[in-house]
């Protein structure tokens, strides 16, 4: 049986090292489409999108989600209408690989927000971030010895938030934590730990503070 690539590690969860070519390359082109994505001026909808998800001749997607665009249509409005549901992006956005990160319908994400996707970074629809979001789905071990600057190995743990979140400014999740359901997550909390569904946490570490009353249901 071959060796699993340090990729294959790293999406397994595993100890796996960061500065080899391929993955080096993978962040290079992601980097690269940030930028691009970034540095977009005032364009119509559908640009942002096919920026985010969908690639172009010579211009690498965000995100590794190719499904065809709609059929763009004559008029300005009706078009933007068909973008209604597709998560919105607010520049700078920085992304380490791209190809962990699926945000839901309607997710709205602040500028200024970080997504360290060595794992699976999952958000579900209508969630909305502040600005300054930090999703960190990647570690490093804790022995210096093992960690060795940029020779050594690194690791993660998925990050997963529900649907009808509330993510504050300047909030950092830390690997390995899930967000339930409904959840508000206070501003300048970082989150160490599991969150259950509609409950407001915050603080650094996060605690739960109190059960949201709602009529929404898991």
């Amino acid at each position: 049986m071959a060796e699993p690539t340090e990729k294959e590690k790293m999406l397994r969860g595993e100890l796996f090292r960061a500065f080899t070519p391929d993955l080096v390359a993978a962040r290079a082109r992601c980097k690269y489409a940030c930028n691009h994505f970034n540095k977009t001026d005032e364009v119509p909808r559908r640009r942002l999108v096919e920026l985010w998800r969908d690639t172009l001749a010579n211009i690498n997607s965000i995100i590794d989600d190719h499904t065809p665009l709609p059929a763009q249509l004559d008029d300005p409005v009706a078009d933007e209408e068909q973008f209604k549901h597709e998560p919105w992006i607010e520049a700078p956005i920085k992304v380490d690989y791209g190809f962990n990160v699926t945000l839901g319908e309607g997710v709205f994400v602040n500028f200024n927000c970080v997504f360290i996707d060595s794992c699976p970074i999952t958000v579900g629809a209508r969630t909305m971030f502040g600005p300054n979001v930090n999703l960190f789905a990647g570690t490093h071990p804790l022995d210096p010895a093992l960690r060795n600057g940029t020779e050594g190995p690194e690791m993660g743990k998925p990050i997963t938030i529900g649907e009808d979140c509330w993510i504050g400014g300047n909030v950092i999740v830390l690997p390995g934590v899930t967000i339930g359901k409904g959840v508000t997550i206070g501003a300048g909390s970082v989150v160490t730990k599991d969150v259950p569904s509609f409950h407001v946490a915050a603080g650094n570490p996060a605690r739960i503070i109190r059960k949201i009353e709602t009529a929404m249901t898991e």
